[in-house]
């Protein structure tokens, strides 16, 4: 055994085992220590080897009866191997063998954990342990009997009391020098961490972990280490680090030639290119993992993955050999946490098969399970999740099986149900689940002409997902989440419940209510962008901003429901104004995707014209008399949707584009990060611009005009820190970041906003530096120097083609950079028209005592006057977001 491996035993133990010789004690070692057998899956701790010391007389009633006991284990034959382990327990306790008899114990609480018979297995251990506690035994033994507890204690849905037990273990293992012990504790506690929420806990951890196992050779410990590292950076959002850890565990694992943790790193990968959208990978590591794993926990888990992917993905076709390939296994699981969770994760997946179904859009699939078969599943699960006193699971459970009814509007009895299940949820605290009860009794409520009752119920559900932020993406990794289809709908039928359901009722309070609704959606959404909670601060109300600061500026916030467009107005010292125009969100969807992909084309003025008026008269002509009437100048628009993706100053009223009636400034949400004027006596501007992107960077053209760009900023009076080229690196960009003093950043280069933060980047010489990298660049200079940036450009880049949320990342970018304003480019024009426009905004904003969004006005018009530029392609693609004084 390798010398960091060895478990050590008290001399009068040792002095009797050097006397077996050779391949009986290879042997024995083997044979009780074949808790290794043990299929590590994502959600399982890693165990440590018990090793049951032996006297060479003593051994030969029982030698036979281990090497049974451990060929049944390892063929998976778990029950079995537990009858024979409690023959060996006998033995040992009629000889008062104690040390032996508590690492057998263990041994038998680990099989009956594997068969869901939680009652004995919970004997076992505690047997063990009062064996092994307060008494001069092997510590070894102790802290190994220990991992088997806090097995347990996970499975059973307790991770606080396995966190407990777990560092108790890492402790003992320390203080004995047992290295590869003390690496598997650390590893169960970032499990723990994981299945509580905190996510970025349990990286820090295994960062630590990585660190010490690289000098290492290959162990199960480092295959088991680097795949929860995977995990974890993958739930944390950093997608290209997750994948590369889990290949580093996946090649481990087969130089280790254990089929169990390659079957596991192949499940992971499949979440993680999952995660990538990259959606064939994935189906093909999941069917790896069936092809793989040893474990029937394990492949059904793959199977439900690939399942719930096709159907996210509307692949019906490919549907029907899926389920019954689960159905047939699923029974058969032991109960257990894990298995719980898979049954109810099939179960969901049935009813959004049979809600397809009933919509006509699967007709070359075979029916979906009856609602019968569904609901005997679910019922037996909350049994399961009964008999181990798992009361999330239960809770989880009844809130399906609740939803199971509502779909099949069984209104009264989904309701019995769900409030059943939100006082489990409630006593456990399960926050994660709490909300979906909350928005799943609102939406009964609603469905029952109960509309107090059902704002009520959204209220709480909204204050719920307030509490969770930044764990919102920690959600309990054993539950189907997607944010579009678990978060964004709560606030959207809120503000649908709030204004809709009772227009006569609506005031200047509800209008309130609604408009921080959406704001909320939207800090939720770039929160769920980032994996965090981003937006922090001190931070000032538009309302008071317009009524105080710049009482010419008017907010409005359009607000996309299914068969309305609802537009909030704030007009400086007046009280909210509604209105609203019925129309559908399909129909609304279409025209604004149309007129996205027609801005873009100088030749398509015509149907731009047409289509921008359409959204005019959505959005504006209702008020534009009124607007008109208060001397309004300045429109900040809070968008919605598809909105957010659209440049609003090509609306067109039929005479006019609205951006030269107004200027436009876009917002995040309702407050401002100090809004202040910018200071334009002194100018300083550090500009990074890439003219040739690197070699292997082929799709991105060459941008010569960046050069004159830059120099026309100069000439416009501002003083600049050019970095050209080679010389703009990320490195670069950083140390001129913290070294000199300027209060605008400008960098001309190829970017790309997408509605992924690993897909949202800018170009620098030496590769891309990602938006989640933004905040180290251009925040940590806060620490040096303390005025922010007050104006960032982002010149050249655009959103990504085919991504209707890809704005997301431009509101994303804006917000990590932590600059007062942002200008950026929606799509990527004629470089010499950018430089024309470029110049022209530096020039009004240094020359000129007016706001940046009229600088930017005024720059937009300079071409839509210009001979070869007056198409809206050129003019409107540049947006302003954020602080437009």
């Amino acid at each position: 055994m390798n010398k960091t491996t060895r478990v050590y035993y008290p001399d009068f133990v040792t002095g009797r085992i050097r006397k077996i010789k050779g391949k009986l004690f290879k042997f024995l070692h083997l044979a009780l220590c074949f808790l290794l057998a043990l299929i590590c899956t994502v959600n399982s701790p890693v165990l440590a080897r018990v090793v049951t010391p032996t006297h060479t007389a003593q051994v030969t009633s029982t030698i036979s009866l281990v090497e049974q006991g451990k060929a049944l284990y390892d063929t998976g034959r778990f029950a079995e191997a537990a009858q024979i382990l409690q023959q060996v327990a006998q033995e040992y306790q009629q000889k008062g063998e104690n040390l032996k008899l508590a690492a057998t114990l263990s041994n038998l609480s680990l099989a009956y954990q594997q068969i869901g018979e939680w009652q004995q297995a919970q004997q076992a251990i505690t047997d063990s342990l009062n064996l092994l506690e307060g008494k001069e035994q092997n510590p070894q033994v102790l802290a190994q009997s220990l991992d088997i507890q806090g097995r347990l204690q996970l499975a059973m849905g307790k991770p606080e009391a396995a966190l407990s037990t777990w560092q108790r273990t890492a402790k003992i293992y320390q203080q004995t020098k047992n290295f590869n012990g003390e690496m598997r504790s650390q590893i169960n506690q970032a499990q723990a961490w994981r299945t509580q929420g905190f996510y970025r806990r349990a990286v820090k951890v295994l960062l630590e972990v990585r660190q010490k196992l690289q000098s290492q050779p290959d162990s199960l410990e480092k295959a088991v280490g680097l795949r929860s590292l995977g995990d974890a950076l993958m739930v944390a959002g950093n997608l290209m680090d997750s994948r590369t850890t889990l290949e580093q565990s996946l090649e481990v694992a087969k130089r280790l030639a254990i089929p169990g943790e390659i079957a596991a790193s192949y499940f992971s990968l499949g979440n993680n290119t999952r995660a990538k959208l990259q959606i064939s990978e994935a189906i093909n590591y999941y069917q790896q993992t069936v092809a793989t794993s040893p474990s029937p926990l394990t492949k059904i888990q793959a199977q439900i993955n690939h399942l719930s992917l096709l159907l996210e993905n509307e692949k019906f076709t490919e549907v029907a050999p899926l389920i019954p390939a689960i159905q047939a296994q699923i029974n058969q699981l032991p109960p257990s946490h894990a298995a719980i969770y898979a049954e109810i994760n099939f179960a969901q997946s049935l009813m959004k098969l049979a809600g397809s179904d009933n919509q006509g859009r699967n007709q070359n699939v075979p029916s979906a399970p009856s609602t019968q078969d569904v609901a005997k599943l679910l019922a037996t699960t909350i049994q399961q999740a009964r008999s181990l006193d798992d009361k999330r699971a239960e809770a989880y459970a009844i809130l399906s099986l609740g939803n199971l009814y509502e779909q099949n509007q069984q209104l009264p009895e989904a309701k019995s149900l769900t409030q059943q299940a939100l006082i489990l949820a409630q006593a456990s605290n399960a926050s994660d689940i709490i909300y979906r009860l909350q928005w799943q009794l609102g939406r009964l409520l609603w469905a029952q002409k109960d509309i107090s009752g059902a704002i009520a119920a959204y209220d709480t559900a909204v204050e719920s997902l307030k509490s969770l932020r930044s764990d919102l993406v920690a959600v309990n990794q054993d539950v189907q989440f997607n944010f579009r289809d678990s978060v964004e709908p709560i606030y959207r039928q809120s503000v649908e419940l709030l204004l809709s359901s009772q227009p006569e009722k609506v005031n200047d309070k509800i209008l309130d209510k609604a408009r921080q609704r959406i704001e909320a959606l939207q800090l939720a959404e770039l929160d769920n962008f980032f994996r965090e909670a981003c937006l922090q601060g001190e931070t000032v109300l538009l309302d008071q901003v317009v009524d105080q600061d710049n009482p010419t500026a008017a907010i409005l916030y359009p607000i996309i429901l299914p068969k309305q467009i609802q537009v909030i107005v704030k007009i400086p010292q007046k009280p909210l104004q509604l209105y609203s125009t019925n129309v559908e969100q399909r129909e609304v969807d279409e025209v604004l995707s149309e007129l996205r992909k027609n801005l873009v084309r100088p030749t398509a003025n015509k149907n731009v014209k047409t289509q921008s008026q359409q959204v005019y008269n959505w959005l504006i002509k209702p008020i534009e008399s009124e607007l008109a009437a208060s001397g309004v100048k300045t429109l900040v628009f809070v968008p919605d949707g598809l909105l957010r993706n659209l440049p609003l100053g090509a609306l067109y009223d039929g005479q006019q584009y609205l951006i030269e009636k107004y200027a436009i400034a876009l917002s995040v949400g309702l407050q401002l990060l100090d809004p202040k004027p910018l200071q334009r006596g002194d100018l300083r501007a550090l500009t990074a611009g890439l003219t040739q992107p690197p070699p292997n960077y082929p799709n991105f053209a060459p941008l010569p005009a960046i050069k004159s760009e830059v120099d026309l900023i100069a000439s416009a009076g501002v003083s600049i820190t050019s970095l050209f080229d080679q010389q703009f690196t990320r490195e670069a960009l950083e140390k001129e970041v913290n070294t000199e003093p300027f209060n605008v950043v400008h960098l001309a280069t190829h970017g790309q906003f997408s509605s992924r933060a690993e897909n949202t980047f800018i170009l620098a010489a030496d590769g891309p530096i990602n938006v989640t990298q933004f905040d180290t660049l251009l925040r940590s200079r806060e620490q040096i120097r303390p005025s922010a940036v007050e104006l960032l450009v982002l010149s050249a880049c655009q959103t990504a083609a085919g991504d209707s949320r890809a704005a997301l990342g431009l509101a994303g970018a804006a917000v990590r950079a932590g600059a007062r304003s942002t200008v950026a480019s929606l799509w990527q024009i004629d470089d010499e028209s950018t430089a024309l426009l470029v110049g022209e905004f530096y020039r009004e904003l240094k020359n000129n005592n007016i706001t940046k969004a009229e600088a930017l006005r005024r720059a937009q018009l300079k071409l839509l006057q210009h001979p070869n530029y007056s198409a809206p392609s050129y003019w409107s693609a540049y947006v302003l977001i954020g602080n437009w004084l």
